[in-house]
Parts: C-alpha cells; structure tokens; sequence
C-alpha cells in the first residue's frame, strides 16, 4: 500500500495513529483559575529534554460541536501549568473513564474515582495512585498546520512512588506503563532487555 496522506488513505481507520506506536499517555491534569479540577489522556505526548527535564503533549483540535479549545488547553493558557501522570495498567479503565467530552468544570478526577494529590510545587492536582507524576510549567504553545496544538513544558517536580524502585532505577515493569498502539488498542510494558551501545563495549 501507498498513500500521501493530502489525497488519503481509503481505509476506514487512520493507519497514521497505529504506525507511530507504542505511545505513551501523557494524562494531564490541570485545575483553573475557580479551583475547578481536571484530568484527560494525550497519546501525542512524550519527553522531549533532559537538562531540564520537558515534556510536550498535542491536542489535535476543538471540543466537539465547539470551537472552544478543549479544556486542558484552555486551563493551561489561564494557568501556565499542568501534570502529567503516569498511566499503569491497573489505571486503565479509570483513564479511560477521562477520556469522555465533558462539560468544562466537570471534575474527571470525582467521574473516575481517583484522589487527587496536591502538588508541592505548583498548585496542581496529581492522581494519587500514579506510578509517577510531574508537576510541569509551561514553556511555550505552538500551533501546528490544521487545528492541532503542541504544548511543551519543563517539569519542575517529580513524584515516584518508592516501591517502584529498584537498586536505584525506575523499575517500569513494576507498575506496567500502558500505551497506546491507535485504534482502540493499548500495550502494557511488561518485558525489559538492556542493549549496550557500541561505544560503551570498547
């Protein structure tokens, strides 16, 4: 098969979203300027430095039936902050639970049955049970060709949960990451090999 993505692809889904794949879940949090708490999955997200530490997420487009920006993107531009919380698979029927369209002010975190954790840094709500979570300030949005948004933020506190580590690392298969393959498919990480580089085997 081949297709320029301008003239489409003739099939029913997208195979753009399954072709860049596993992706991570950026799920946000944010709470607006009323107090008012909210939580919802990106799987166009990922870190993007490490000196200082930043990530970024995407929003690829309005609400539904709105032309308001969604809700994480509107509180963010109020704010300048957000969370990102990392999803486990024990957390993914609740996740999932956020990604509905809800009204603005509908708090995902109560619809979900998830405590909140405040941040120490930022005033933030953080999902309690995540494996990990970062408390991020927001560096710069940039606007992508169509209606997408990229927004990118350097974290500025970083929450582990201790029994996920191990001999002083992150052990991800402790709690399992979920990520998203498209369509409605997700891969939990379970499995872990160490490569060397080339240059650290001289």
């Amino acid at each position: 098969m081949f297709y320029r993505p301008e003239e489409g692809h003739g099939l029913p889904h997208d195979p753009f979203k399954a072709i860049v794949a596993p992706r991570p879940i950026g799920w946000i949090s944010t709470r607006d300027a009323d107090g008012r708490n909210n939580l919802a999955p990106y799987s166009f997200f990922n870190g993007i430095a490490d000196n200082p530490p930043m990530v970024m997420f995407c929003s690829m487009g309005p609400k539904p039936n709105s032309g308001e920006a969604k809700d994480s993107i509107a509180i963010i531009r109020e704010t300048g902050r957000f969370g990102v919380n990392v999803v486990s698979q024990a957390l993914a029927e609740q996740m999932n639970l956020t990604a509905a369209h809800y009204e603005r002010g509908v708090d995902e975190f109560e619809r979900a049955g998830l405590e909140v954790m405040e941040g120490r840094v930022l005033d933030l709500p953080l999902v309690a049970a995540a494996p990990v979570a970062l408390e991020c300030e927001l560096w710069r949005e940039i606007d992508l060709p169509g209606s997408a948004v990229m927004i990118t933020g350097t974290v500025r506190a970083v929450h582990i949960r201790d029994a996920f580590l191990r001999d002083g690392r992150l052990d991800v298969t402790a709690y399992r990451p979920l990520s998203r393959l498209g369509y409605m498919d997700y891969a939990a990480v379970d499995e872990v090999f160490a490569m060397p580089r080339p240059d650290d085997l001289v």
